[in-house]
């Protein structure tokens, strides 16, 4: 069995801060993708579609890491909980909303 975890981080930004947020949320991969168990840490932004019609934030986060473990780790980084309480919690911060998902692949 896997024990990969799966996460989906997406961001909404405050309007006229896109841009800003979507370099300040790709200035966390290089460092992030070294971390021990990354297996995938890439920002993306939404694009349109016709055979994709649901809804979501503009600005997405597709994480693997290779086990619950790696990525608890990843998530107690100073610089992942320092973005977090910058951008998502503080007032002053880019990002309007956030969503913050985990997945695996084994079927219990």
């Amino acid at each position: 069995m896997s024990k990969k975890v799966y996460c989906i981080a997406s961001f909404e930004a405050k309007d006229g801060k896109e841009q800003e947020l979507l370099e300040t949320l790709q200035a966390l991969e290089p460092q992030s993708s070294r971390e021990d168990g990354c297996i995938q840490y890439l920002v993306t932004k939404h694009i349109s579609h016709e055979n994709a019609r649901g809804k979501s934030f503009p600005i997405v986060f597709n994480e693997i890491w290779a086990s619950k473990e790696a990525f608890e780790l990843h998530c107690n980084k100073a610089y992942i909980t320092d973005f977090f309480e910058k951008h998502c919690v503080d007032k002053n911060g880019l990002v309007k909303d956030f969503n913050v998902c985990v997945y695996s692949d084994e079927i219990n």
